[in-house]
């Protein structure tokens, strides 16, 4: 909302129409740029797609520019009559001529009510487009027109279709089909005849009824979806898949409409099959994996359980309390694998693994007739399993020493503050025990641990130091590196 005045339900819709953007820009056979008006009077581009099986006119986007001068009249005549506007000359952008022509955006709201113009469309072709004379070229094209004529009077997109941007949505170069009013098919692209080749479908599909060809290729199955008639006649906005000789086809059907009553539809078809079979492959081995975690957290809470019976039976004070840390250690490894295992990811919520950490203090306060009050502030956020493993036993280790050294034998307070941006994570632990012996942090077993974990395997920082209530106070920093290899996700409309 920097520069434009659109409210809420017009961005909406505005975001709706650019998830179909590349299509729209695969039907003309130009590049299409989606324009919103700004504060000034001007036009911002904030939608912009090339069109898959031309050249483009523009070498690089063009969203965040304003509109040129010299386009100003056609875009606000267009604006304003809710037309169609062509250009009589060649238009240009840097050394490109080109024909240029503006559509109005529209939209129509839940009663059936026109809102609008309130943005522009402006469709920019070669003026040396050898494509037009083309059987698919000319077929393409009466498509756009229709979705253009649509865009103008709030028709396209509905808000109740299957939006464009999902993963295996049709595109207009993997297949497409015209029908009729009756559902006869008056075009099909040589991409779409080829995929119903693969599904057993060998005659022509043009001249055909395509819900009688679709019902041919799927008859005998019985987990047809009961609207597949409906979309193959281009009747609703829907999104559908068939199957048939171990082949996915995916089919998505636009309605056109024209002066208010249905004309016919289009039908975009795309063979998924490698798809789905990733998307299974995928399936499969994030269960797998999951099941690898399942069990590894039940060894380690086998090993767990085996040194907890061994420091039971142990005759020596210090034995005892060497396998109790052993058997803690184990445990807080155990917990990262039980979060691990219960989820579709690498990423587990810290705050529920240390959550569960913080038990493992309450068992040693319990064994030290100590009684503590520990208290959480903040939050860790999601970790990836390599991060999250080394954490949860450092601060194990960190907040076990404090309940056991600390505060052995008395009753006292143990504060966790997590401080998490997207850079790193700040981690405290405060007692308010007896403090340091000698004011100087050991150099344990305990103490070695925790070192390796947050600077060789955490490559962070570690620190020991008083605190001003008198006890001690961990500090740790944690750089989040995995951050900046995160997916991004770019708004499809940026006004």
């Amino acid at each position: 909302m920097k520069y434009s005045t659109l409210g809420e339900e017009e961005i909406e819709w505005l975001e709706l129409l650019a998830l179909d953007w590349q299509l729209l820009a695969d039907l003309a056979l130009s590049d299409v740029v989606l324009w919103v008006p700004t504060e000034d009077g001007g036009y911002l581009a904030v939608a912009h797609s090339r069109p898959a099986g031309s050249v483009t006119l523009f070498y690089r986007d063009v969203i965040g520019d304003f509109l040129r001068p010299d386009w100003r009249e056609l875009v606000d005549e267009a604006m304003e009559t809710g037309k169609p506007v062509a250009s009589t000359s060649p238009a240009w952008y840097e050394e490109n001529p080109m024909r240029l022509a503006a559509y109005s955006v529209s939209r129509q709201d839940g009663q059936g009510n026109v809102h609008g113009p309130f943005a522009v469309a402006t469709v920019h072709t070669s003026v040396a487009d050898t494509q037009k004379a083309s059987r698919i070229g000319a077929a393409f094209r009466e498509v756009s027109d229709d979705l253009f004529a649509m865009i103008q009077n709030g028709l396209f997109p509905s808000p109740s279709s299957s939006r464009g941007g999902e993963q295996g949505s049709p595109r207009a170069s993997d297949g497409l089909v015209r029908v009729d009013l009756e559902g006869i098919a008056t075009f099909a692209s040589p991409n779409t005849q080829t995929t119903f080749t693969t599904l057993g479908y060998r005659d022509e599909i043009e001249g055909e009824n395509f819900a009688e060809v679709i019902a041919g290729i799927v008859q005998g199955q019985f987990d047809t979806n009961e609207s597949l008639p409906l979309i193959a006649q281009g009747k609703v906005a829907k999104r559908v898949e068939i199957t048939a000789r171990g082949r996915t086809v995916t089919l998505r059907s636009i309605p056109v409409v024209r002066d208010g009553a249905r004309v016919g539809g289009i039908v975009l078809t795309r063979d998924v099959t490698e798809l789905r079979q990733q998307a299974q492959e995928l399936i499969t081995k994030d269960a797998t994996i999951r099941e690898i975690h399942h069990r590894v957290k039940n060894n380690l809470q086998t090993v767990a359980s085996l040194l907890r019976v061994q420091a039971r039976r142990a005759r020596s004070e210090e034995a005892k309390q060497v396998l109790g840390q052993a058997m803690r250690r184990v445990a807080a490894i155990a917990v990262v694998h039980d979060t691990l295992s219960s989820g579709l990811s690498q990423i587990v919520d810290f705050d529920v693994v240390f959550d569960r950490v913080l038990g493992l203090a309450a068992e040693v306060a319990s064994l030290h007739n100590t009684t503590v009050h520990p208290h959480r502030e903040g939050k860790f956020g999601e970790l990836p399993s390599e991060y999250a493993t080394p954490l949860a036993l450092a601060l194990t280790e960190i907040v076990t020493n404090a309940v056991e050294h600390g505060l052995a034998g008395s009753e006292g307070e143990v504060f966790i503050r997590a401080d998490r941006s997207d850079e790193r994570l700040a981690v405290e632990v405060i007692d308010t025990g007896t403090g340091l012996p000698g004011g100087t942090v050991g150099d344990g077993l305990g103490t070695q641990i925790v070192r390796t974990l947050v600077e060789g395997e955490l490559g962070g920082s570690i620190t020991w130091g008083p605190d001003v209530r008198g006890g001690t106070r961990v500090a740790i920093q944690v750089p989040l590196h995995w951050i900046s290899a995160q997916t991004r996700e770019m708004p499809s409309v940026q006004v």
